[in-house]
């Protein structure tokens, strides 16, 4: 597997040497950065999560104020408000928005391949699992800095307590479900909190993380990097991204106030509880040199979150409030 990721990585590079050629004749690897990214204001979009405590009473409601807000993309986390595949898809079609990856399993069906052919209908280029989740969305609100129940992402190990073997294997199983979705276009992702960047449990020098990256395939399963989880758990986000270049395909938009009073002897369950998630652009996360980097990173899709909007007073709001704050970083 190491082997495949070092050919992909290559690869990413070349293709990289070839789309900014001129600006790296000029010398500037920045340049060449700028010239490969699309115009990502044209393409924010928002974890569901964010506005689970409205969604409840008004589904479709919410999806009509997030997309007079700008908004382009969701990401469903608790359901598809009992509705079918196509039905739900004509509803994000109402209001001009698409659903490139979820956090809701696949939708309802007979068999796997219904079900896969479900999500692909609604637009599905990532999941996180293979199973049905098309509830109505009704998930408990979730204290100040913790991280959702039930939200490890992908099969993702979470830290402390596991061991080598574990990981690999949840790897395997990552690499087996890609290879059953890459026939109706989709892949796996791998969602992180603070607890992948813990020490194994029989191996303190290595991390959940490290194996989840080495070890899945690049072609069946994409990382999708929660950059203010991983902030807080003291990862240097644009050090991963040259470190594994193509490989973080979609992003968790998460800003974070705190990261200067977290220790190194906290561990990674205490920096989370001590960091403080505010809207994208409050915080402390430096999002325009994280954007500026995104062709390295591999980005095609992305969702800003916010786990604790809903005590903010008003999360639809704190979701205008972040769009707004992307918008000013990334012009």
């Amino acid at each position: 597997m190491k082997n495949r990721n070092m050919t992909h990585r290559r690869d990413f590079l070349k293709e990289m040497a070839l789309f900014g050629g001129s600006a790296l004749a000029a010398g500037s690897l920045s340049e060449a950065l700028a010239q490969t990214a699309p115009d990502w204001k044209k393409q924010i979009g928002l974890e569901l999560y964010t506005v689970r405590d409205e969604m409840q009473n008004d589904f479709e409601g919410v999806l009509a104020k997030i997309a007079s807000f700008g908004y382009k993309e969701v990401e469903p986390a608790s359901g598809y408000n009992n509705m079918p595949p196509k039905e739900f898809r004509a509803m994000l079609d109402r209001y001009g928005l698409t659903a490139p990856s979820t956090h809701s399993g696949l939708p309802a069906g007979d068999t796997m391949d219904a079900r896969l052919e479900g999500g692909q209908i609604m637009g599905f280029k990532y999941v996180d699992n293979l199973g049905g989740g098309g509830g109505g969305g009704r998930a408990p609100a979730a204290p100040r800095g913790a991280a959702p129940a039930g939200r490890a992402g992908g099969g993702g190990a979470r830290g402390a307590g596991q061991t080598e073997e574990a990981v690999k294997r949840q790897a395997q199983t990552l690499n087996d479900n890609g290879k059953i979705a890459k026939k109706f276009g989709i892949k796996m992702i791998v969602h992180n909190h603070t607890g992948e960047f813990a020490p194994l449990a029989d191996k303190p020098g290595l991390r959940p993380y490290d194996i989840l990256l080495a070890e899945t395939d690049p072609d069946v399963v994409a990382m999708q990097i929660d950059i203010g989880w991983a902030s807080v758990a003291g990862q240097d986000i644009l050090g991963m991204f040259k470190k594994s270049p193509g490989r973080f395909e979609c992003w968790h938009v998460k800003d974070v106030m705190g990261l200067k009073l977290l220790t190194p002897d906290m561990t990674q369950s205490q920096r989370q509880q001590a960091a403080k998630l505010v809207p994208v652009g409050q915080g402390e996360v430096d999002y325009k040199s994280i954007f500026a980097a995104a062709p390295l990173a591999g980005l095609k899709h992305f969702c800003i979150e916010q786990d604790n909007a809903s005590q903010w007073g008003d999360s639809v709001a704190a979701a205008r409030v972040s769009f707004n704050g992307l918008v000013k970083e990334l012009s």
